[in-house]
């Protein structure tokens, strides 16, 4: 037997292919057009800030849960011998400031 293959075949074979290359342009249409290039740039762009977001508030979190730590103890209740320092520090800035702004009115 041979290999040969007759016309109507070599014809359908060449009728397959050239379907899948009209879909296989199709497909390079829709890659390359401007507006399917502008939403992927979009959304590689919101992915990175999403990703961004979620590291800033990985970091906040954490940031807010030590110093959190330092002023509560483990049970709930404040330490009072790092609140009461605090507390004064923060009230004596807050006087510097108030007199200040006082002198510099006069």
């Amino acid at each position: 037997m041979s290999d040969a293959r007759t016309p109507a075949q070599i014809e359908a074979d060449i009728i397959s292919r050239r379907e899948q290359l009209a879909v296989v342009l199709d497909e390079i249409g829709v890659r390359v057009h401007p507006k399917t290039i502008i939403g992927d740039a979009k959304a590689k762009a919101a992915g990175a800030v999403d990703r961004t977001a979620g590291r800033a508030f990985v970091a906040v979190n954490r940031t807010v849960s030590d110093v959190k730590a330092q002023f509560v103890s483990e049970e709930g209740s404040p330490r009072l011998e790092r609140v009461i320092p605090a507390a004064l520090l923060a009230v004596g800035v807050v006087g510097l400031v108030v007199a200040s702004r006082r002198r510099g009115k006069r």
